[in-house]
């Protein structure tokens, strides 16, 4: 499935590049957040981390405390974005 022209296929490409390389990078957390749902479209998804949605914020929280929820809430808007078209692409 081609994924570059689906939206928020940065973050979700990174991610799972991050992934494969051992990487605890936002990108790496938020793509095993999503990864149920993105392997149910037909996405290869390397092992995704545990505790993926805490460690998310604890690290957000460290980088900028005002803007952590803000930033998880954003983040989390984008992986939704991708797997919805994702999921229609692969229908």
């Amino acid at each position: 499935m081609e994924l570059t022209s689906l939206p928020g296929h940065e973050l979700v490409l990174r991610g799972i590049d991050d992934l494969r390389h051992g990487s605890g990078s936002v990108e790496a957390l938020l793509v095993s957040i999503g990864a149920p749902r993105l392997k149910q479209a037909g996405i290869d998804v390397p092992e995704p981390l545990p505790e993926a949605e805490h460690r998310l914020y604890e690290l957000l929280a460290a980088e900028e405390p005002d803007a952590a929820h803000g930033r998880y809430n954003a983040l989390v808007r984008q992986l939704v974005s991708f797997e919805q078209a994702a999921d229609a692409r692969a229908r």
